[in-house]
């Protein structure tokens, strides 16, 4: 059997259980649900209704105990909810126990990041990356699809029904699909490893944007660059890289990269499963780091994407951060709060051009290739040479001789092995 579903079946009506920790202020554990409401709405599920339940200590039966749980039950039903979704992680028993208990599908939030992600694949590769992640959680949970057999027991002498004869089976195949998943990532590395021995043929400083999700990464790379980007205003609008090249102020060019939006507790499978594609950040030469200043969880959000820079061996990278949707209301000190961390913090609004031109200024100021000015004299039959200056230098003067064209600009440095030679003394 190679085809199996591991949908969950059609829901429309969500009621949601937010967490409230020790040590966690119940306004965080309300953001948090409200976090958990967007996820959902990005799902295509509505919100029902919702509980914040304050937890002491986990139990292993179904993370609440047993009175809260049937309160959560009680509200369920009233809310008339077909599926009740969790802001924390569950184990697989503890989901059967609750579905036992309810009645009703349950799902945690790493199920809801994961339906997400399938959803909003669009290339092959990031379709391979959602693909392994939602196949290693389903692993252990596949016994969720098989209950209603579980009265078709065999009779005697068979070693099992067909609910567990088909589980082995769906198991195996899972597995397999693993196994698959992994060899064509795998692959996918070592394409992306021969893309960037390329480019550093011809070096170009390279840039990736980074941030939580929605917080403008798309949008910035699209003003920056005018480049034709998906832009939706929900959680993971886009999965799926894009690099686009620009020219900087000083006529020096950069490769920036809009990378997948990052979140509080990012399921890890995704973030190993992502790796291939969040390479691009971990060795790009500087980070963007976009942050939505409107946002009063601003602070956590930055802490979140620092903690998964972090786990890809990208946190040591130079940093520019980007404290984005200027023209919405927001905190006016922030400003200067991030820069007594970071000199290098701008405040920009996509939507109206704020803070671009600066933004693009620091980008030429502090992270591209030194460059020195030349004055040249190449002959006609190397125009290869005059296209390498225009492409990766600052022409200032161009004059066409008869012996030559004559070129007054600021070449990178990477590049005086191949031009000096047609550096004469400066003409008249």
């Amino acid at each position: 059997m190679e085809e199996i579903s591991l949908e969950p079946q059609k829901v429309e009506r969500a009621f949601l259980v937010g967490i409230q920790e020790p040590g966690m202020s119940r306004e965080d554990a309300e953001d948090h649900l409200a976090e958990l409401a967007s996820l959902t709405d990005t799902m295509g599920v509505g919100v029902a209704g919702q509980q914040i339940a304050r937890v002491a200590r986990p139990t292993p039966q179904l993370y609440l105990g047993a009175g809260k749980a049937d309160e959560i039950k009680a509200l369920a039903d009233a809310h008339e909810a077909d599926v009740i979704i969790f802001d924390t992680d569950l184990s697989p028993s503890q989901q059967r126990n609750w579905e036992e208990l309810t009645g009703v599908a349950v799902i945690d939030r790493q199920e809801v990041i994961l339906d997400i992600f399938a959803g909003r694949a669009q290339t092959r590769e990031a379709r391979l990356q959602v693909g392994l992640a939602r196949m290693e959680y389903s692993l252990p949970r596949l016994r969720r699809a098989w209950t209603h057999l579980e009265r078709q027991r065999g009779g005697a002498g068979m070693r099992g029904g067909p609910g567990e004869l088909q589980l082995e089976v769906d198991r195996r195949v899972v597995m397999e699909r693993i196994t698959r998943f992994k060899r064509q990532l795998a692959e996918v590395r070592k394409q992306r490893a021969v893309q960037r021995q390329a480019r550093g043929a011809r070096p170009v400083p390279t840039a990736a944007i980074v941030g939580y999700t929605n917080a403008g990464k798309s949008s910035l790379l699209k003003r920056l660059t005018g480049a034709d980007v998906f832009i939706e205003d929900k959680l993971f609008a886009t999965l799926d890289t894009t690099t686009r090249r620009i020219l900087l102020p000083n006529n020096q060019p950069l490769l920036l990269t809009d990378t997948v939006g990052f979140i509080r507790k990012l399921p890890h499978g995704l973030v190993e499963a992502f790796k291939a594609t969040l390479e691009e950040a971990a060795l790009a030469d500087f980070l963007v780091h976009v942050l939505d200043i409107s946002n009063p969880k601003i602070e956590e959000h930055y802490r979140v994407t620092n903690e998964v820079l972090e786990e890809l061996g990208a946190g040591d990278r130079k940093t520019i951060i980007v404290l984005n949707k200027a023209d919405r209301e927001h905190d006016p000190y922030l400003l200067a709060q991030f820069r007594r961390h970071n000199p290098l913090t701008f405040k920009t609004s996509v939507a109206t051009g704020e803070g671009i031109e600066s933004l693009l200024q620091a980008f030429a100021d502090h992270f591209i290739l030194p460059m020195r000015r030349l004055h040249l004299r190449i002959p006609h039959n190397r125009f290869d040479l005059v296209n390498l200056v225009h492409r990766e230098g600052t022409v200032h003067d161009q004059r066409h001789e008869a012996d030559g064209v004559w070129l007054d600009a600021d070449i990178p440095l990477r590049h005086l092995k191949d031009l000096a030679p047609f550096e004469p003394a400066p003409p008249d």
